[in-house]
């Protein structure tokens, strides 16, 4: 009996806990279950299961043997599928969670292409400013940035951007620019209450500067809208002003004193065993947002 039926054989004792089960769902006679389980033991050198006339039971070594088993023989079966041309066709909803503004501006024409290449799909999205948790919201996969921290889940990076602060030309005509992260002090400042906000502004070669702003709102297209207006200063990631930069209605300042990029990733759980639905978007997505010059400049 060749090691691929060997391991089908023994995950399914140890899934139903019983010889003569798995030897009825298997179509095999319950003594060439047994002998199969014999033979790998003895391969192995170790028992897989304590057997009793009452149970049958995996020892410590048989459970971290099974989880090996399973994931061997998930690779084999998907890379038949893979060499037969089989794919699975995407189905059900997706469910994505990004930043809101990220969501909205670069994610959003990602969503509407898959579904025109998906009709059977549905899309949700999850919009925020604030860290989702992937696993107890229902998410298929996410756009994080920022540095991530260490977890089991598949990360593809994507690009990465400026923490940038800006204000309208007006502003700074009558205003004056800012030469050092310091001068920001004596500025009138707008400032995001967002789940990442913060008082304290960190620029390269480890400055920080402590503003305070004395208008708060709760979204950053709101304070996007005042500096705009030529109200003051604010600091935004540089994709969410990409369009008042490129129409001149908003300047950087301070650029050579910006820290460093932060990453974008495409986050996902089960990593080359997702489903299809999730393979197919990570794919155009991955894609899409790696072309995007202004994530990639």
């Amino acid at each position: 009996m060749d090691r691929w039926q060997s391991m089908r054989i023994f995950v399914k004792v140890a899934e139903t806990a019983s010889f003569a089960e798995a030897a009825r769902q298997l179509n095999l006679s319950a003594p060439a279950v047994t002998r199969a389980i014999a033979a790998m033991e003895d391969t192995i050198g170790a028992r897989l299961f304590v057997r009793t006339t009452r149970s049958v039971k995996l020892t410590e070594g048989g459970g971290r043997y099974l989880e090996d088993c399973r994931r061997i023989l998930s690779d084999i079966v998907e890379a038949e599928a893979a060499a037969a041309g089989a794919y699975a066709t995407p189905t059900g909803t997706l469910s994505v969670t990004a930043p809101l503004l990220f969501g909205q501006m670069h994610l959003l024409p990602i969503l509407m292409a898959y579904l025109d290449a998906y009709p059977s799909m549905a899309v949700r999205t999850l919009f925020l400013d604030r860290p989702v948790n992937i696993i107890d919201e229902g998410i298929d996969t996410a756009v994080r940035i920022g540095h991530l921290p260490d977890s089991g889940f598949t990360a593809v990076k994507v690009g990465s951007v400026r923490r940038v602060v800006c204000g309208s030309p007006a502003y700074l005509e009558k205003y004056g620019e800012p030469v050092t992260p310091a001068d920001l002090r004596s500025h009138r400042i707008a400032s995001s209450t967002s789940a990442w906000s913060s008082s304290d502004w960190r620029f390269g070669g480890d400055q920080r500067v402590t503003v305070r702003p004395v208008l708060q709102c709760n979204t950053n297209e709101a304070v996007i809208s005042a500096a705009l207006s030529g109200w003051g200063l604010t600091r935004v990631l540089h994709y969410q002003i990409g369009p008042a930069l490129a129409a001149g209605t908003l300047r950087i300042v301070l650029a050579d004193h910006e820290e460093e990029r932060l990453p974008i990733h495409v986050l996902y759980p089960d990593g080359r065993h997702a489903p299809a639905k999730v393979r197919a978007f990570v794919d155009l997505a991955v894609d899409q947002l790696r072309a995007n010059p202004l994530l990639n400049g």
